[in-house]
């Protein structure tokens, strides 16, 4: 091996691929491989976990401060729940999160930082009123239509 995955990531996957190619499969660096295959599931991960806890920010600002309901809120609402929809849509793996109360209670506790952060309020339940077939459902918003 000629790039060390330590000194330059993207050379050394460049290196990687050209290797998977070429069939030298005998000078792959088949750890850091694993690595970095099970990095590509976490970061689906955190992109779900991060793309929920905006939409759930945005749907309590909508509850609590229904004075400040516009179409900025009901676009990222709407976006969220689209992009939602595809990452479970292309990754049915993903869906076996929405089964999981931890990460539930992780992504509910980022999603009241985000709305108290924007919203300095902090009244906000500590668990998440609204079940998932409303958080998902393109129709719903709480306490009123878009």
């Amino acid at each position: 091996m000629s790039v060390k995955y330590e000194t330059d990531v993207v050379a050394w996957a460049n290196e990687q691929a050209r290797l998977i190619r070429a069939g030298r499969f005998d000078l792959l660096d088949l750890e850091h491989i694993a690595e970095e295959i099970e990095d590509v599931g976490k970061s689906e991960q955190r992109e779900l976990a991060h793309r929920m806890a905006v939409l759930l920010a945005h749907l309590l600002k909508w509850q609590f401060q229904p004075e400040r309901r516009g179409n900025s809120w009901a676009r990222t609402i709407k976006e969220q729940r689209k992009r939602i929809q595809l990452a479970l849509e292309e990754t049915p793996s993903l869906s076996g999160k929405l089964n999981d109360a931890k990460w539930w209670s992780g992504t509910w506790a980022d999603a009241v930082s985000i709305a108290a952060e924007e919203t300095g309020l902090d009244t906000f339940p500590d668990e998440c009123p609204w079940i998932e077939t409303e958080i998902l459902d393109s129709g719903w918003f709480p306490g009123g239509a878009s």
